[in-house]
């Protein structure tokens, strides 16, 4: 099966990274946008409340998978992975120039912390960025789960933001990351 085709529980979320492509056809991608920029292209896909984020320049990818089974992800590749909880950074600095650095957080609301946030946050997102709501998924309170991905290209940077938003657990994970380029291989 392919990975985002139901709904995902915050809990059974991963975190995982790649020096290397992954293959479209392992996930089922709600929506998808490629950027170019002078120094890297990137790729974001949408895929149920997880995401991919795979930058490349000259040869050389990092990719960021957020997912809820890791089990059908290749080995070939794999830097770290770890599961969601509460607040985390991480930082892999790679010998060609290339780094990445991730912060992630867990956030538990309460229901009317929750509804003012997901009000917030999707109306932030009409404006900027990607995001993919599932009605079909609604709670009980008409809120349906989404994700938003946002980002922002700088020379030889691209930072993104991504919030998934859970209604049935007033849980919100957000990440932000830093894909560093650096320079070409010679």
């Amino acid at each position: 099966m392919e990975l985002g085709q139901t709904l995902q529980r915050v809990a059974d979320l991963k975190f995982v990274l790649y020096r290397r492509p992954l293959h479209p056809e392992l996930f089922c991608i709600h929506k998808s946008r490629h950027l170019e920029w002078p120094n890297y292209q990137a790729d974001i896909w949408v895929m149920g409340l997880s995401h991919v984020v795979a930058v490349q320049s000259g040869g050389r990818c990092i990719t960021e998978v957020t997912t809820d089974d890791v089990e059908v992800l290749p080995q070939n590749g794999l830097v770290t992975s770890f599961q969601f909880r509460g607040e985390r950074d991480h930082v892999e600095k790679f010998d060609d120039g290339m780094h990445y650095i991730l912060s992630t957080q867990v956030e538990r609301m309460t229901r009317n912390l929750f509804h003012a946030s997901h009000r917030d946050l999707l109306n932030y997102a009409s404006k900027r960025g990607m995001v993919v709501q599932y009605e079909e998924w609604a709670d009980e309170d008409n809120l349906a789960p989404f994700s938003f991905i946002d980002w922002e290209l700088r020379d030889r940077e691209m930072h993104v933001q991504t919030f998934h938003a859970f209604p049935a657990d007033y849980t919100i994970l957000k990440t932000q990351s830093i894909f560093e380029v650096g320079s070409e291989r010679s």
